[in-house]
């Protein structure tokens, strides 16, 4: 395909979970790799890590790692709560998470797409700024999620997609067996790339003045 605009990119990158039968050759993937590898991370340390599964039976290991974690998220968006929230825990019985249906949507991607990523990063190589505020780290994910998404990025350039899931990280020391990743590791993303069926091009996203404000959070938006 041709080159896009960055801006054209940026907005037609969407969440692929379904895809053709359509190969992902190693020389895309490596091309998609190389331009994806410029992203930032803290002090330029670059501890990232990329496996690119293509096995079918460890993609189906790892669909299959993500489903207790599938059920209670399931359970708790039934149940009306905000899934696997840090601020509000769940109210819902381990017995109704433990019946409830895992849907294709969230482990098909994984078992049907031609390459899946699995990305991890280095503790040692990471400033976790954050890990003693009374509250989840967040701040390690820059060291890694600017390159997961640089990677859908060039995904979207090269005419693929895919989508970030997490549901296989609760179970990270068995993904750190399957694979065998370094105990350091923490295991941030599992991203299955492929050509998508459908390419969607009007995403939903909220405006600029929905969560853009000015000097304060409570300050007046931000306007063009």
């Amino acid at each position: 395909m041709g080159a896009m605009e960055l801006y054209d990119v940026m907005r037609t990158t969407f969440a692929a979970r379904e895809f053709t039968d359509d190969p992902l050759p190693d020389e895309v993937l490596y091309r998609i790799l190389d331009n994806a590898r410029f992203s930032p991370s803290g002090g330029n340390r670059q501890g990232a890590h990329v496996v690119v599964v293509r096995d079918d039976l460890a993609k189906q290991r790892i669909a299959e790692l993500g489903e207790p974690t599938v059920r209670r998220y399931v359970a708790q968006k039934s149940a009306g709560e905000m899934p696997w929230n840090p601020v509000h825990p769940t109210t819902v019985p381990q017995a109704v998470i433990d019946s409830t249906p895992v849907p294709a949507s969230f482990v098909e991607p994984i078992r049907t797409a031609p390459a899946v990523l699995v990305v991890s990063v280095d503790l040692t190589a990471v400033a976790a700024i954050d890990q003693d505020l009374d509250r989840v780290g967040v701040v390690s994910g820059a060291s890694v999620y600017p390159l997961v998404w640089n990677i859908l990025l060039a995904a979207r350039q090269e005419g693929f997609g895919g989508t970030i899931t997490s549901m296989a990280v609760l179970q990270e020391p068995a993904v750190r067996e399957l694979l065998g990743l370094p105990q350091t590791h923490a295991v941030a993303a599992v991203v299955p790339i492929g050509k998508p069926v459908r390419q969607l091009t009007r995403l939903r996203r909220q405006p600029v003045e929905e969560f853009v404000t000015v000097d304060r959070f409570d300050g007046p938006p931000l306007h063009s």
